[in-house]
């Protein structure tokens, strides 16, 4: 069945008000193109769609989905799917699909009652092609959507995580053009060790995104909702949809 669908976001732990504090209206711009993103990606009619973000390994994740924010000082648990007979699944969700899914939560429940969930993670340091060969192959028995979560690089001047670095600004400026075109091409062809220098956290998930919309074929549009730095660190946001 074909991908109809995907959105992409950022995964900062600030998105989550009760952590970012006082500073929490800083990021509503983003928050709202988050929930923007992820609506469209809800009401695309897709019946499963599957959650993608970087993290130490390659692998799909067991249904039900666990995690906790305390490691970021906020003890709020999130969980994506129950099972009746309490199955363990899976515990512990690395930040990218821990974000993501916190945003499915944030979504209204209306329409998305029957949706299946999946999750996956694919290593930091996967090689493109191995990022766009995992895309061709996950699929689903039913119309499907990605929802795929990385940030851009952390180098955006002298108070980002990763000082300031001058190959940074045009970096994520060709990835929200990429993003904005559906620009497989461009999306692949990203440097694994130039994204890791530039501390890019979304280079292995939005390969995987290209991959798959490859593999699908047809046409598609791109809407880059949000694109902006405020922490030193770029954030993304962008849907695609079939034509």
């Amino acid at each position: 069945m074909p991908l109809v669908a995907a959105a992409v976001c950022p995964h900062p732990p600030l998105l989550v008000p009760e952590i970012a504090g006082a500073a929490a209206g800083e990021l509503d711009d983003l928050r709202a193109a988050c929930d923007t993103a992820v609506a469209r990606l809800c009401a695309s009619g897709a019946g499963s769609i599957l959650v993608v973000g970087s993290d130490h390994r390659t692998a799909n994740l067991d249904y039900p989905f666990r995690g906790s924010f305390a490691p970021w000082g906020l003890p709020l648990e999130v969980r994506l799917g129950r099972l009746p007979d309490d199955r363990e699944g899976t515990d512990g969700l690395p930040l990218s699909l821990l974000v993501g899914a916190w945003l499915l939560g944030r979504r209204p429940s209306g329409g998305t009652e029957r949706m299946s969930w999946r999750m996956a993670t694919v290593a930091a340091d996967e090689p493109a092609q191995a990022c766009a060969a995992w895309g061709a192959r996950i699929g689903s028995g039913q119309p499907w959507g990605l929802l795929v979560m990385g940030d851009g690089s952390a180098c955006r001047g002298e108070k980002a995580p990763g000082y300031a670095d001058p190959r940074a600004e045009a970096y994520d400026r060709g990835v929200a053009r990429a993003l904005a075109q559906v620009d497989t091409d461009a999306l692949l062809g990203l440097d694994p060790e130039l994204s890791a220098q530039l501390r890019v956290a979304g280079r292995a998930p939005w390969q995987v995104l290209a991959g798959a919309v490859r593999a699908g074929g047809g046409d598609w549009r791109g809407e880059l909702h949000y694109d902006a730095a405020p922490y030193g660190v770029t954030y993304l946001v962008a849907s695609w949809e079939r034509s």
